[in-house]
């Protein structure tokens, strides 16, 4: 295993070289050039998918030549671009950052600066780095900012683009877990055209687009392909761990949304995302799905990429708990529902990580517990195995899981609430129940009221006939 200090004094510099992209036949495909000066290179691939949306006024080869002039398209793979590299930066963690595929000011290089820091949070902490925001790197752009790769102006001078005056409908990324599902149940109740965006399709994105009744023709496709090199390079012990992939998924699915003629991107991350993972810290598995990152990307994009896209979550106001709440309705996706990381490669519920114990307490107080061990395949509540991580979850231990999970109080009133449900039935308390009263915390946390049913965070940006839908359906009054 190499140390922090080490790499960072052999390897210095890490280089964004550049990037290049083709639009043909309703695809974006997109390369990227970045170095490690003197150990590596790597060409991170993309591809987009888009459609002809347009038709009344191009055809589809005339929309690719627009998308080819396109300078606000070109601002967001660069973009892209800068989300993409911190990936391959975190192998050697060079103190220095060179730029030279489009301008960066100085309030650039301090927002990325932030995310950065922020967003590797995790993964500075899990291998016991000791470093600043002032120290961990600098960002140094030698391009200007009318050069050729990023230009200032738009595809019309003195207005939008060609594309951004035309937006209409909305693109609801798709990971496959609850939360999505309800984002797309949410929205058919508004006048929105919708479409799903997939970002490397899987058995579950796939499944929540058919039972949520849309058609290939409704669904956008990105495949991202990552180096090979950088792969290799951490399995010979180089720097590896947490980086802010949702980040990616903010700058890919505005593109996605953008050249699909589309005007919002409709996230699906809840309050509870905003909770650090380790108590006492900034630390936060979940911070660019957390309203500080959806806060200054709404700046970022405004500022300095202007497509018109409009980027917010539509479950911001909410909890997980009330989030459970709602998909305990929408049995319709209860068999093809996944947000297990480590069986997500065979689609399955692992039934022995955090991240399956979190769903299955913050959804007992609303489906049977017969009908969960159906759910996961497992008997989670009665498998002493899970005890550790149960007591992470509800604030026993000071690290929370570095899995997306809901908040430590509200898990607490899902545990409670679904103790009271099987006494009232007269069932026997599975282990995990059990060994929670022993731990005291039925005795402070039970009877206590039900704060979530009626919470509604003001934090958020969604626009006020989505979140008229979303306080009718989510939020008790």
């Amino acid at each position: 295993m190499h140390s922090f200090e080490e790499l960072r004094k052999e390897y210095p510099q890490f280089v964004y070289r550049g990037f290049d992209y083709d639009i043909c036949d309703g695809i974006i495909s997109i390369s990227y050039d970045f170095e490690i000066s003197g150990l590596e290179e790597f060409h991170p691939t993309w591809k987009i998918r888009y459609s002809d949306f347009i038709k009344d006024i191009a055809d589809a080869h005339e929309y690719d030549e627009l998308l080819k002039q396109d300078d606000t398209l070109k601002r967001m793979i660069f973009a892209l671009g800068m989300a993409e590299l911190v990936s391959y930066w975190k192998i050697t963690c060079a103190p220095r950052v060179i730029v030279h595929a489009g301008h960066i000011d100085e309030k650039q290089e301090k927002w990325w600066k932030e995310l950065y820091f922020n967003g590797l949070g995790e993964f500075f902490y899990r291998n016991g780095i000791d470093t600043s925001f002032e120290s961990f790197m600098s960002i140094e752009s030698d391009c200007k900012e009318a050069d050729e790769h990023i230009a200032g102006g738009q595809l019309y001078a003195g207005g939008q683009s060609f594309i951004g005056e035309r937006l209409n409908g909305a693109l609801i990324p798709v990971g496959g877990g609850k939360d999505s599902i309800v984002s797309i149940e949410l929205l058919k109740q508004s006048d929105l055209k919708t479409k799903c965006y997939i970002l490397n399709p899987r058995g579950a994105t796939v499944n929540t687009t058919v039972v949520g009744g849309y058609g290939e023709e409704d669904v956008v496709v990105a495949k991202r392909t990552l180096d090979q090199n950088m792969l290799r390079l951490n399995s010979e012990g180089y720097l590896n761990g947490h980086t802010p992939f949702s980040a990616i998924v903010a700058f890919s699915a505005i593109i996605a949304a953008y050249v699909n003629g589309l005007e919002y991107v409709v996230l699906s991350n809840e309050s509870s995302a905003n909770e650090s993972t380790v108590k006492g810290s900034t630390v936060n598995h979940q911070y660019s799905k957390s309203f500080k990152f959806e806060q200054d990307f709404k700046n970022y994009e405004e500022t300095y990429i202007g497509s018109n896209v409009k980027y917010f979550s539509l479950l911001r106001p909410l909890s997980e708990y009330q989030i459970a709440k709602y998909f305990a309705k929408c049995t319709d996706y209860h068999r093809i529902f996944r947000s297990c990381n480590v069986g997500s490669k065979k689609d399955i519920w692992c039934g022995h990580c955090a991240k399956c114990l979190f769903v299955c307490f913050i959804l007992s107080p609303f489906l049977s517990q017969d009908y969960l061990k159906e759910i996961f395949g497992v008997d989670m509540l009665n498998d002493d195995e899970m005890i550790f991580i149960m007591n992470q979850l509800i604030g026993l231990e000071d690290e929370k899981p570095f899995e997306c999970v809901g908040s430590r109080d509200e898990i607490n009133l899902a545990i409670c609430q679904t103790i009271d449900k099987l006494k009232a039935e007269g069932r026997k308390l599975p282990l995990l129940l059990n060994k929670y009263i022993e731990e005291g915390f039925y005795e402070r946390y039970g009877g206590q009221p039900d704060t979530f049913s009626s919470y509604y965070n003001a934090e958020n940006y969604v626009p006020q006939p989505l979140l008229d839908i979303v306080i009718k359906n989510c939020i008790d009054r």
